[in-house]
C-alpha cells in the first residue's frame, strides 16, 4: 500500500506543480481555478463517508480502493486535452471522485493488515512514503518542464499530464497484485446514520477534536503564500515565488522524514497524547506565521522554520488520526469511522482554508494566523481532555 500511494501522490503531485503554469498559458484566470479545487474538495469530503460506510456493509474493500486509484490516477491525465476551464474541472472531479472514495478504504485496510502494537509504524511508513512522493512528483515536474520543447506555451504541460499516468497506472497494478484484502464480516446496519450513531463515545470524541482542531487547520498554499509576501520585498516576486516554493518542498521532506518515527513513538506511548502535542506544533505554526507579519520578518532562515514546523506537525497529525481510530472501532464499523474522518477532515479544511483567507483580506494576516493558531490549540486541549477520558 505504501508503494501505491508513493505512486499515487509522485503522478498527481506532479501536475500540481505545474497546473498554475499551464492555466495561465492557456488563459484561465486564478478565480476559476478556486472554484475548480473547491468543488472537487466538497465531491470528495462528500463521498468520504458513503464509501467507507458502503465497505463495511459488503466486507471487502480492495476493488474500491483499486477503482478510486485507477480514477485518480487517469483523471487529471484530461488536462492535457483541456483548451478552458470545463475540461479542466472534469478531470479535478473524476481524480478527487477517486480519491474521495478511496481514502477511508485504504485507512481501515491498513488498520486490518496490521497488529495493534505495530500499527503506528505501519501508517507512519505510509504517509512516510506518500509524502516522499509529494516530494519527488514537483520535482520531476519542474525538471520536465525545463527540458521539454516548447512548440507553444502549453505543449509541455500537456506533456506532463500524459507523463503522469504512468505512476498512475503503476499506483493501480501496485494495488491490484500486491495488496490482500482482509476481508470482515458484513456490516448490518441498513443506513449511514445509524452506523454513525453506533460508533463509540471514545471515537466520537477523537472527531470532536479533530473537528475543532480542523477549524484552524489552513491550506498549506495559504503559508506558501505567506512566505512570498514576506520575502517579496527583499527579493522580488520571482525569487520569492521561487523561495516560496522551495519552502514547500522543505515542508514535505520534514514530513517524509518524521512520519516513522512519529509512528513508533505512538505504538510505545498515549497515541492521543502525541496528537494532541502534534495539534500542539500546528497553533505553534499559526503563531509563528502571524509572528513573522507582526514583525515584518523577511529572513529566508526564519521563514524555512516556520515550514519545518508545519512538516513536523502534519506528519504527526495524519499518522495518528489513521493509527488511532483503529483503536476504538470495531473492524466491521472501520470504514464509516475513516469516512467519517475524512469528511470531518474535508469540512474543517474549508472552513480553516476560508476563515484565514477572508480574515487576512479583510483584516489582517497576523489575525488570521492567530485565529488558525487559537483554533488548534483549542483542538490540542480537546483532544488531551478525550485521551484522559478514554484512559
Amino acid at each position: 500500500m505504501t508503494i501505491t500511494s508513493f505512486c499515487a501522490d509522485v503522478g498527481y503531485e506532479m501536475v500540481s506543480a505545474v497546473l498554475p503554469g499551464f492555466l495561465s498559458a492557456i488563459g484561465i484566470a486564478a478565480a476559476a481555478l478556486g472554484w475548480i479545487v473547491g468543488a472537487a474538495d466538497a465531491l470528495s469530503s462528500l463521498l468520504k463517508l458513503g464509501s467507507g460506510w458502503y465497505s463495511d456493509r459488503v466486507g471487502h474493500r480492495k476493488p474500491v480502493v483499486a477503482l478510486g486509484y485507477l480514477l485518480s490516477g487517469t483523471g487529471l491525465s484530461l488536462f492535457a486535452a483541456a483548451v478552458s476551464w470545463p475540461l479542466v474541472l472534469v478531470g479535478r472531479l473524476v481524480a478527487w471522485f477517486g480519491k474521495g472514495i478511496r481514502g477511508p478504504l485504504r485507512d481501515a485496510m491498513l488498520s486490518e493488515s496490521t497488529l495493534p502494537e505495530m500499527r503506528g509504524k505501519v501508517f507512519g511508513l505510509h504517509r512516510a512514503g506518500d509524502t516522499t512522493g509529494a516530494v519527488l512528483g514537483p520535482l520531476i515536474g519542474a525538471w520536465l518542464l525545463s527540458v521539454l520543447p516548447r512548440p507553444n506555451a502549453a505543449a509541455p504541460y500537456r506533456a506532463i499530464f500524459l507523463v503522469s499516468l504512468i505512476p498512475g497506472l503503476i499506483a493501480v497494478a501496485s494495488i491490484v497484485f500486491l495488496v490482500v484484502d482482509c476481508r470482515t464480516a458484513p456490516g448490518t446496519a441498513r443506513n449511514p446514520w445509524k452506523s454513525i450513531g453506533d460508533l463509540p463515545r471514545p471515537y466520537r470524541r477523537l472527531l470532536a477534536a479533530a473537528g475543532i482542531f480542523g477549524a484552524g487547520d489552513f491550506a498549506p498554499t495559504l503559508l506558501v503564500l505567506a512566505a512570498a509576501q514576506l520575502l517579496t520585498p527583499s527579493h522580488g516576486a520571482v525569487r520569492a515565488g521561487e523561495i516560496a516554493a522551495l519552502c514547500y518542498v522543505l515542508r514535505n521532506v520534514v514530513y517524509a522524514a518524521t512520519a516513522f518515527p512519529a509512528g513508533a513513538l505512538a505504538d510505545r506511548i498515549s497515541k492521543t497524547s502525541l496528537l494532541a502535542a502534534g495539534y500542539a506544533l500546528g497553533a505553534a505554526t499559526g503563531f509563528a506565521a502571524a509572528a513573522l507579519f507582526a514583525r515584518h520578518v523577511t529572513g529566508v532562515a526564519a521563514i524555512a522554520g516556520v515550514f519545518v514546523l508545519a512538516g513536523i506537525y502534519i506528519a504527526v497529525e495524519d499518522t495518528l488520526e489513521g493509527a488511532i481510530p483503529a483503536d476504538l472501532v470495531s473492524p466491521d464499523a472501520r470504514g464509516t469511522a475513516y469516512g467519517l474522518m475524512g469528511a470531518v477532515n474535508g469540512v474543517g479544511d474549508l472552513v480553516a482554508s476560508a476563515a484565514v483567507g477572508t480574515l487576512w483580506t479583510l483584516v489582517s494576516p497576523v489575525v488570521a494566523f492567530l485565529f488558525a493558531g487559537a483554533a488548534m490549540m483549542a483542538g490540542a486541549g480537546q483532544m488531551l481532555a478525550a485521551g484522559r477520558r478514554h484512559q
